[in-house]
């Protein structure tokens, strides 16, 4: 019997606002000559930790992060000649408050703030960014000096900045291995080829990604274009950037990241925090108007998955996904984002003037909307009926498939020590090597107990389904036999994304086209305590092929 996406993530175990860890049958036959890393079980905390019951609810005004502004203008080899708008964007330590009733929480930040600026282009309009690093020399989180790029020949601090969702060129992507210290900067080139979308910039440096974007260092990227804009979608004050992220705080006032009971090897599979954030507040509030609302929900956690819900019946009209606009809205009653997953929404508070309504996840209220007794202005917005037309790719022009398998490495204990993909490393020979204009199908066998949001970096994909497979028979002889018939993607993923998530026990297959300039990318799993443990490929896009003319 056949059953919802939904259905079988509450049939699995996996529970909403955290991705699951329950174990499935281990598939490390292909794993078993991989030298092993010693896995260890989660520690204590050594310091007193917040408690959410404790906080006063709504008692802080929601911060919205600035627009950015460029600074001057500036050249870049990819443009010779040219001179273009340059934003300068520099990565700090300072203190925030991020409750009334804290002490101030030592972070790090974009321009000294989490999130950080929110940079605003338009498309097909190229702009230049220097990332600077004016960070500390020490990292104030714990780092495991056992995993691939921090070793402890690595500086403490390091950081590279890549543009989630962006096609850019592989010298601007953020490459994880190509960070850069305190004092030190890189300029990067955006073309902003592509549609308007919400997009996202973090740090990637590699094995401390998890712990720099746990600090603080992430912020909303909007890309515009004029069919977007001809839709008179709420603008302005009327727009606004919901990035959510779930963290342990200390009573000081210091981030808690947790780790394992060996000192040296501290690295644990995933970090779920007991207090979310939103705009790096927690428990805000915002001023509204009986109005409708562009809201851009973003999911910056480091493993969390979030569900989101509104009081008062209110829905959520969705009308775009990672990589923009949706072909129609979509009216949904509850949202679930995977780490990285983007929902652009629209939300009408005009029936409930006067009213104080509440953004959700689960069962806690994490930010409160009041909405007052009459809008500022007359001019009013309205729900469009079509938005972008996203014609599915045709899945017999994809000249390959790929079946790639999503493992884990455990220890005799059940312990995930490395995350996998394909049974590879990151040093491991590079073995996707697609071709600029291939169409491809990549399929992701989760033989797991986790969901794993993958994210391709450059290309922008659709979800052709998911189907649920024997795990025995693929982890005996490698053999996909499905045990129950397809499942197309829902409504509000027939879009274009970069993040999916592969659910466990199920082959979850996509398609691209792989359009962009040749070079090295990656491809990874976004729970950031798995990409900084191996679960991260690099792949490399080919020149065109030639075509042979009789």
């Amino acid at each position: 019997m056949s059953c919802t996406r939904r259905q079988f993530l509450l049939g699995a175990g996996i529970a909403f606002g955290a991705v699951a860890t329950r174990r499935a049958v281990a598939a490390s036959t292909a794993m078993s000559d991989m030298p092993m890393r010693r896995a260890a079980t989660l520690a204590s905390p050594k310091v007193p930790l917040v408690n959410p019951m404790s906080l006063a609810r709504f008692v802080d005004p929601l911060p919205i992060p600035p627009r950015a502004r460029a600074t001057g203008l500036r050249m870049h080899p990819a443009w010779p000649g040219r001179q273009l708008p340059c934003h300068r964007v520099t990565m700090r330590a300072f203190n925030a408050r991020l409750h009334r009733d804290l002490p101030p929480t030592p972070m790090w930040g974009y321009e000294g703030s989490s999130p950080g600026p929110t940079i605003e282009v338009q498309g097909d309009e190229p702009v230049l960014v220097e990332w600077v690093n004016a960070l500390p020399q020490r990292h104030f989180l714990p780092i495991d000096h056992g995993l691939h790029g921090a070793e402890r020949d690595k500086p403490d601090v390091r950081a590279v900045t890549h543009v989630h969702g962006a096609r850019v060129p592989p010298h601007s992507d953020g490459w994880p291995e190509d960070w850069y210290v305190p004092g030190k900067s890189a300029l990067y080139g955006y073309p902003n080829g592509q549609d308007a979308a919400t997009l996202w910039y973090h740090d990637h440096a590699m094995g401390i990604t998890r712990l720099n974007i746990y600090a603080g260092l992430y912020g909303a990227w909007w890309v515009r274009d004029p069919q977007e804009q001809a839709l008179g979608l709420p603008a302005g004050e009327y727009e606004l950037p919901l990035l959510l992220c779930d963290r342990l705080i200390a009573r000081n006032g210091e981030l808690y990241y947790p780790v394992s009971t060996d000192p040296d090897a501290p690295w644990v599979m995933q970090c779920q925090g007991n207090l979310v954030l939103c705009n790096g507040k927690l428990f805000p509030y915002l001023q509204v108007e009986p109005r409708i609302y562009r809201l851009r929900l973003t999911n910056v956690a480091n493993s969390s998955l979030f569900e989101l819900s509104l009081s008062h019946g209110l829905a959520f009209h969705q009308i775009g996904s990672d990589q923009g606009l949706l072909p129609a809205p979509v009216q949904r009653e509850r949202i679930e984002l995977y780490p990285a997953e983007r929902a652009d929404v629209l939300v009408d508070f005009g029936e409930l003037a006067g009213s104080a309504v509440h953004l959700r996840h689960q069962d806690s209220e994490i930010l409160e909307f009041r909405v007052a007794h009459r809008a500022a202005s007359t001019a009013a917005s309205v729900i469009p009926r079509a938005l972008r037309p996203a014609p599915r790719l045709d899945a017999s022009r994809a000249v390959r498939e790929r079946v790639l398998a999503l493992g884990e490495m455990d220890d005799s204990g059940g312990n995930a020590t490395v995350m996998l993909l394909d049974g590879k490393r990151w040093s491991d020979p590079i073995s996707e090597r697609p071709h600029q204009g291939d169409i491809e199908i990549w399929s992701f066998v989760n033989a797991t107990g986790d969901a794993h949001p993958i994210h391709l970096h450059l290309v922008r994909f659709q979800i052709l389904e998911r189907r649920a497979f024997d795990l025995f028979a693929w982890n005996a002889h490698r053999t996909l036999r499905y045990t129950d018939p397809a499942q197309p993607p829902a409504p509000h993923e027939v879009g274009w994304k970069d993040t999916v998530g592969a659910d466990p026990g199920m082959v979850t297959r996509i398609i691209a086209k792989f359009d962009g300039e040749p070079g090295r990318y990656v491809w990874h799993c976004h729970l950031l305590e798995h990409e900084d443990n191996e679960m991260m490929r690099p792949f490399e896009l080919l020149p065109a092929r030639i075509e042979r003319r009789e």
